[in-house]
């Protein structure tokens, strides 16, 4: 089991927990602090994350920023994997391919999934997360599919 994981079975039903959880990713990994997410259920092959729609996540027009959905998506994604993958690999980002679908124009929710349910570990390979952000109406407003390369540590 990840560090992470063992530290949210920990926290994840204690008062502010989530939010404890959060924090402690965000200071792992600076950059994600700046659109202020909030962990909601991680396990494997499953991440759920959300953020609000705030000044500090919008663009010019008064939506959530592309990039500030990126961002989402490669916590989501990564968390996720990190959540999966055997403590016998390791792993790293190597693409992302992103749509962007609609305007998000409220909070959003991010969900990240393996495109393959029952993915083979072997010494180095692509692994496919797909991340699908949602708005408060359940609306798929961004879809991504991260490419990790996962490899078995040396």
């Amino acid at each position: 089991m990840s560090q992470a994981l063992k530290i949210w079975k920990t926290l994840a039903n204690k008062p502010a927990g989530k939010w404890t959880f959060s924090k402690l990713i965000c200071l792992k990994a600076p950059y994600f602090s700046s659109i202020s997410p909030v962990f909601e259920t991680l396990r494997a092959n499953y991440c759920e994350i959300k953020i609000k729609k705030q000044r500090a996540v919008l663009n010019h027009i008064g939506t959530v920023h592309a990039i500030a959905m990126c961002n989402m998506a490669e916590l989501a994604g990564g968390t996720m994997t990190d959540a999966t993958v055997p403590s016998t690999h390791r792993w790293i980002p190597k693409g992302m391919t992103v749509e962007y679908l609609k305007k998000a124009e409220t909070d959003l929710t991010a969900i990240a999934t393996p495109v393959e349910a029952d993915f083979q570990w072997n010494q180095g390979s692509d692994y496919l997360v797909n991340v699908e952000v949602r708005n408060t109406a359940n609306e798929k407003v961004f879809n991504a599919v991260i490419t990790m390369w996962v490899s078995a540590k040396k």
